[in-house]
């Protein structure tokens, strides 16, 4: 008892919380218990259908901290997104146009699997609302990331002020329009100061749209 008080008056000497010590865990993926584990997990996740409805998050400190309760009105749901660039659909690789535009192989998708992975649930599960995601592992051919979903509908979710921002209608399939945390991230929104010219006025479309149009404003 005397060492509980000591604690309660001292906290910076407490000792860290579970959380702590699986954020830790999780930061060191080079380790052989984490190595080990996300083999073995990978070998699981690949006989598991592509969009899987998980009973609880894998990684239960971060779907904590991006949001997740363990409570009725939440769910979560593990995405596996096939790695690799976006090769160009055309036909025996022909394109009918000029030379600048016969690339076929080296060209790359503008957004980062993590939303690609939104995008798949969000479309797949059309009443729940996506909140956030997290990578939980990836192999040579696939990265898994388990999304945070919101059944906007449930009396829960609803009376709860913490969330119930997510209700309204202007977060209908925020995946699939660049707000949740990733799509934010595709669209160069961690960036600040002058590395963030590019997305002046919205949008890096709408940098370039102002920039290069003319506009002669009869009263300015």
């Amino acid at each position: 008892s005397t060492s509980l008080c000591f604690l309660h008056q001292n906290p910076t000497n407490a000792t860290m919380g579970a959380y702590k010590y699986l954020e830790e865990l999780w930061r060191k993926k080079q380790s052989d218990v984490l190595r080990f584990l996300l083999r073995v997990r990978a070998w699981e996740y690949r006989q598991l259908p592509k969009i899987y409805r998980c009973t609880k998050p894998t990684r239960t400190d971060k779907a904590h901290r991006l949001g997740y309760k363990a409570k009725e009105g939440y769910c979560v749901y593990r995405v596996a997104v096939r790695r690799g660039g976006r090769k160009r659909p055309n036909h025996k690789g022909m394109v009918f146009g000029k030379p600048k535009h016969q690339g076929i192989n080296e060209l790359k998708f503008n957004r980062n699997l993590q939303s690609v992975a939104e995008e798949r649930i969000g479309r797949r599960a059309g009443n729940l609302r996506v909140l956030n995601s997290y990578w939980v592992n990836q192999d040579a051919t696939y990265k898994f990331f388990e999304v945070i979903l919101v059944d906007v509908q449930h009396k829960t979710v609803r009376v709860d002020p913490k969330i119930n921002w997510l209700c309204n209608p202007v977060h209908k399939h925020r995946e699939c329009r660049g707000l949740t945390s990733a799509g934010r991230k595709a669209r160069g929104f961690r960036k600040g100061g002058h590395r963030a010219n590019n997305r002046i006025g919205g949008s890096s479309f709408a940098a370039w749209k102002r920039r290069n149009n003319l506009s002669l404003r009869r009263y300015r």
